[in-house]
């Protein structure tokens, strides 16, 4: 069985702990995109749910590269601070997996 896990801040590492989910606490943008490439690496994980912020401060090529894996499927999170960049990162995996645009709203 595949893992969840949730990259994110210490301020909201607490709460995801508590619905029971496993939590990879990243300081800032730097030590995050430090600690996501591995997680491409491991036979253990499904999904990773990142810090939105987080995940519009990764390098383009690590980026595209965990765009274009099958597993683990990377999942933006919102952050207090982000506006909402994962959308449309959420938009092309849909398209993606289904062949058709689908348009998320808020």
């Amino acid at each position: 069985m595949y893992r969840f896990l949730v990259v994110t801040d210490p301020e909201t590492a607490a709460g995801f702990r508590l619905a029971g989910v496993d939590v990879v606490e990243a300081a800032g943008i730097e030590e995050a995109g430090a600690i996501l490439p591995d997680l491409l690496y491991r036979d253990d994980t499904g999904i990773v749910a990142v810090n939105e912020e987080f995940m519009a401060g990764l390098d383009p090529k690590i980026l595209g590269k965990m765009e274009r894996t099958h597993r683990p499927i990377l999942i933006p999170i919102p952050s207090g601070a982000g506006k909402g960049e994962g959308i449309g990162y959420v938009e092309r995996l849909l398209q993606r997996a289904i062949g058709s645009n689908i348009v998320v709203r808020r």
